[in-house]
């Protein structure tokens, strides 16, 4: 632990950054669950509707920092093609 006030202050404002940073992280796995549910179940309509979903919480997440841009255009792009694999 420091002993330096401005520092003890940045652990703190570290750790919230952190929290926040989770916390997004965790919800756009969430939806990604919700539209890979979707894509198992060969939901196509569903999973239409999740597609865009999903892709914008991806984008908001890069968009904050939580993921960098060729993570989350890979993602974008893996899930983009599992739908395509359905349609087919």
């Amino acid at each position: 632990m420091p002993n330096i006030k401005s520092q003890k202050k940045r652990v703190i404002t570290n750790q919230k950054a952190n929290d926040i940073n989770k916390a997004k992280r965790a919800k756009v796995r969430a939806i990604i669950k919700k539209y890979e549910a979707a894509i198992e179940a060969k939901d196509v309509a569903s999973a239409e509707k999740l597609l865009t979903e999903t892709i914008s919480a991806i984008d908001v997440a890069r968009y904050d920092g939580i993921y960098k841009d060729n993570t989350a255009s890979r993602k974008i792009s893996r899930l983009t093609k599992q739908l395509n694999k359905i349609k087919a």
